[in-house]
């Protein structure tokens, strides 16, 4: 699955091209490297996005096509960063 599709898919950013817009500026990185919006996501990916003054560090935990809303959050867990 596309890194812009699972953002927008769990519900971590609200639009699938307002995740391509971060991706392309930088904004998103998977496993501490920056992520393009083509880059594919796999289950133990660890995905970091900057929000302003404030990153969120999360783990790919499910990947899932159409999920319900409240199977959104079911796709990731958020983890501290080390």
């Amino acid at each position: 699955m596309r890194i812009d599709k699972f953002l927008k898919d769990s519900r971590i950013i609200k639009r699938r091209t307002i995740a391509k817009q971060a991706c392309d500026a930088g904004r998103v990185l998977k496993n501490d490297r920056p992520a393009k919006a083509g880059d594919e996501v796999q289950e133990g990916d660890v995905i970091t996005v900057r929000f302003g003054d404030r990153d969120l560090h999360f783990k790919v935990l499910r990947l899932l096509d159409s999920p319900r809303k409240d199977e959104a959050d079911t796709m990731y867990e958020i983890v501290p960063k080390e």
